[in-house]
């Protein structure tokens, strides 16, 4: 080649040069641009004289100058700062709600306790009978409220759940597009500005939910997420869809769908904003809903027994003070069986606050705890009425379930929502106790009564007058045809006819004792004073006081906020440092494009002289033949 065609291949060379340095500054604002740098080699030499003698320099390619792993961890970055910085915004709601004095259920579950409290003090009151009554009205409004505002939380969560689901499908099906668009001009050479596209769709979709991406042969990229569940395959992409597909309509899973069917990966889906939105659905509304109504219904069934064990105004048993509701039963989508079993609370102080699925393999039910997974096979009597459960009484009789049907069952969802008072007339608060005892008149030994309680409002026999009568012979009570053998070293506890008796000391042959109705007695204050008591004993799980199930749930509210906010902190610096990596990788350093111009140009300038000179030569090597 002549000394005119090296300097032109220089040239040439060095403008592309030029021209990549000014894409570069171009772009040094332009968000996930990729510098290039280009790449240099020189021509085939060309044997001459017996030596090589070179042939100028050519440009083999533009190159992207990027790092895959350090791509894939800012990614990974992106994916858990999102995620974080929603947790901590919507955890921070739901404790602001529950904790507000304005909005908390605190101060009116006090109030509710105070007005008790009054109640016993001044029984035949009508105005304390009238305040306790507007309280438990307010308590139960409270729940509701409480509820409302968490249901509310949970549709704008359902909403934006759906919301990230479209835009996840529109990203992977962006991603697929230029996956097939980079694959179809990779064979005229590496398209750099599309894969700086692709990795910008990429950190998009990593805003949204975790990804994991593999790059093919042919310079596609699969995308996956979960524990392998593919989005995008080539230059193919899978929908996602938000639809509820175990029965729950208030909270939409997540399918994948597929030529066999829509799957549910709700339980793979994690990282992002579409995981943080399921967790927090999950881990804070349904636990917070699940919670409140576990108090709510406990706070009603206990003061409901209580009230039912007592004698009103009237002189008749209590009814029921609230309304409690009954646990929500849902049916899988493609159930054989359009039925739903019969779903009842037993002993409520039993009940967790925990969401169940009932399985038919065919020949067994099986009810598993969703908090912890522990499964139960029901026992079923004469009636297909299951050993209770949890508290829980299930009824499958008349059900007609076939092989592979399933069940929702939220004992304790709708618990807030539902409480309501149920009792309109004050003088319906039975403050006094059911049954009253006397000694006998003519006793002669040394026992007394110390207490006596009604325990079973449902028997019939509760207010009939019945005598207890000591046999010193056989050392034992005997009423209505039942024998108590007598404790010489303590209380003797006689039951029967829905009422207990317990009597102290060593009676006399004969000594009777009698017990009847507490009717006439309007004074009396020993139910409510029993009712005051609640408040006190552990009976909500088995374990806690009202007080504490609430100040339990708002512990672990504000412990998983302040996680969330820990958490934010972490991913805000980790997310600095990823970027920082990558633009110490990829991003534009104007100082360096800025000399690497210069260079580049007096690189140039100088080619061009080299054609000046050979076009001298030749200019010299012309006249020198004319003369």
């Amino acid at each position: 080649m002549s000394t005119s065609g090296i300097g032109t291949s220089a040239l040439l060379a060095f403008q592309r040069a030029i021209g990549t340095t000014s894409n570069n500054i171009a772009n040094s604002a332009t968000e996930g641009y990729s510098r290039q740098r280009t790449e240099f080699s020189n021509q085939t030499p060309q044997f001459l004289g017996g030596s090589f003698q070179g042939q100028g320099v050519q440009v083999d390619t533009i190159r992207r100058i990027s790092d895959d792993f350090v791509n894939t961890q800012l990614r990974n970055s992106i994916s858990e700062q999102s995620n974080a910085e929603l947790k901590a915004s919507l955890a921070g709601r739901i404790d602001d709600l529950l904790g507000s004095s304005s909005s908390g259920l605190t101060p009116v579950l006090q109030d509710f306790f105070d007005a008790a409290q009054d109640l016993a003090n001044d029984p035949t009151s009508n105005a304390a009978r009238t305040v306790f009554l507007t309280e438990a009205e307010s308590l139960a409004e409270r729940f509701g409220s409480i509820d409302r505002r968490l249901e509310e939380q949970r549709e704008i969560i359902n909403g934006q759940i759906r919301t990230n689901v479209d835009e996840i499908n529109s990203l992977t099906e962006a991603v697929a597009g230029l996956n097939r668009e980079i694959v179809s001009k990779s064979t005229q050479g590496t398209p750099n500005d599309l894969l700086d596209q692709r990795d910008r769709v990429l950190n998009q979709l990593a805003e949204k939910v975790n990804v994991r991406v593999t790059e093919q042969d042919d310079g596609a990229v699969n995308v996956f997420v979960g524990n392998g569940q593919a989005l995008v395959l080539g230059g193919n992409n899978r929908e996602l869809v938000a639809e509820s597909l175990t029965g729950d309509p208030r909270a939409p899973d997540i399918g994948l769908v597929g030529s066999g069917g829509t799957v549910n990966v709700s339980r793979f889906i994690d990282g992002g904003e579409l995981g943080g939105l399921l967790e927090t659905r999950s881990g804070i509304i349904d636990d917070a809903q699940n919670t409140l109504g576990q108090l709510a219904i406990s706070i009603g069934s206990e003061y409901n027994q209580q009230n039912n064990l007592g004698l009103d105004l009237n002189d008749q048993l209590g009814a029921d003070i609230f309304d409690v509701g009954s646990p929500g039963v849902r049916g899988f989508p493609g159930n054989s069986s359009n039925g739903t079993p019969a779903v009842d609370f037993g002993d409520t102080r039993e009940l967790t606050a925990s969401d169940y699925r009932l399985d038919f393999d065919g020949t067994d039910y099986q009810l598993t705890r969703l908090s912890d997974g522990e499964t139960t096979t029901l026992v079923l009597d004469g009636d297909n009425v299951a050993e209770p459960v949890d508290g829980l009484v299930i009824d499958i009789d008349g059900l007609g379930a076939a092989d592979g049907d399933q069940w929702l069952i939220q004992p304790t969802r709708n618990g807030a929502r539902d409480l309501s008072v149920d009792m309109t007339n004050p003088s319906g608060i039975a403050a006094a106790a059911a049954v009253r005892a006397d000694r006998g008149a003519g006793n002669s030994g040394d026992a007394t009564i110390a207490s006596v309680q009604a325990v079973d409002a449902d028997d019939p026999d509760l207010l009939a007058d019945a005598v207890v009568t000591f046999d010193g012979a056989t050392q034992e009570f005997s009423v209505g045809g039942e024998t108590f053998a007598l404790d010489p070293d303590g209380v003797t506890t006689i039951s029967v006819n829905g009422w207990e008796m317990e009597i102290r000391g060593t009676p006399a042959d004969g000594d009777t004792f009698e017990v009847g109705s507490n009717a006439g007695y309007p004074g009396d204050n020993r139910n409510m004073l029993a009712m005051n008591d609640l408040s006190d004993e552990r009976l909500v799980g088995g374990d806690r006081t009202f007080g504490d199930g609430y100040n339990s749930l708002l512990a672990n509210v504000g412990t998983r906020t302040r996680q969330a906010q820990v958490a934010q902190q972490s991913a805000d610096a980790q997310l600095e440092q990823a970027r920082a990596q990558r633009e110490a990788v990829s991003g534009v350093n104007l100082d360096e494009e800025a000399a690497d111009l210069i260079r580049y140009q007096q690189a140039y300038q100088a080619a061009a002289q080299v054609i000046s000179v050979s076009n001298s030569l030749f200019d010299s090597l012309l006249g020198a033949v004319r003369r």
